[in-house]
């Protein structure tokens, strides 16, 4: 953990020589007292929190909905090796079509609110928390399964004692993945049609020519997803307490 701060010092470091060794203008590369200026005035003022809010919702609805989606189904075509080969290069071929295409297609359909940054979020988290629930499921030992059947115990027992502990490494890791991609969803959405939300913060920034406001939500956008990362490593942790 203390590399972290290191790092970010180092970082800024580095920054601030730059741009004071290139003496650029502001709007060029602003250094970061001027960043760190912009950064406290729109904390203060409340637009910071306004927008933050905004995105860090979009985050958390996206990721949940793409979560409890992609682990169903996820789960079923594990189970479902007849349905994994019917389903399956649908579901991969849905994946090239980037999530900024279909952005503007969600916008037109359900408006430029909440609801479509929250598809948009869920449309990105899907495809990776699909793929390692049914890596996680069918990982499970098959020598576990013929113990469990041996004693008798019913699927849901099944599933509650051996194949969620046996998968939910795997599952964990899907879900740090998702948490930084949900993020990536919602800046997509917000920048494609939005009136709020950090990724409208930096759209309004590039308008303006004002990079240290960009600079500011940028930062916003790091600390969210840092957080989000760290909050579902410290689930890990605890969750996965009985491996170690």
């Amino acid at each position: 953990m203390l590399a972290l701060p290191g790092g970010v010092l180092l970082l800024v470091g580095l920054w601030a020589l730059i741009a004071k060794v290139g003496n650029y203008p502001t709007f060029i590369l602003p250094d970061p007292a001027s960043v760190w200026r912009e950064l406290a005035e729109i904390t203060l003022d409340g637009t910071l929190w306004h927008h933050a809010q905004t995105t860090l919702l979009e985050v958390l609805g996206g990721l949940t909905l793409g979560l409890s989606t992609a682990t169903l189904l996820g789960y079923l075509l594990a189970k479902n090796p007849l349905l994994e080969r019917l389903t399956g290069p649908y579901i991969v071929a849905s994946q090239s079509v980037p999530a900024i295409a279909i952005a503007p297609l969600l916008i037109i359909w359900f408006g430029s609110g909440k609801i479509s940054k929250i598809l948009i979020c869920a449309l990105v988290v899907f495809f990776p928390i699909l793929v390692n629930t049914i890596v996680g499921i069918r990982s499970v030992d098959q020598g576990l399964k013929t113990l469990m059947q041996s004693l008798r115990a019913n699927r849901w027992q099944t599933f509650v004692m051996l194949e969620i502990p046996a998968a939910l490494p795997v599952l964990l890791g899907g879900l740090k993945i998702g948490v930084t991609l949900s993020v990536i969803g919602a800046v997509v959405g917000e920048f494609v049609g939005s009136d709020r939300g950090l990724g409208y913060l930096i759209n309004l920034s590039k308008g303006l020519f004002n990079t240290p406001l960009m600079f500011a939500a940028l930062i916003a956008l790091g600390t969210i997803s840092l957080s989000l990362y760290l909050i579902v490593t410290g689930l890990e942790r605890w969750l996965l307490a009985w491996q170690r």
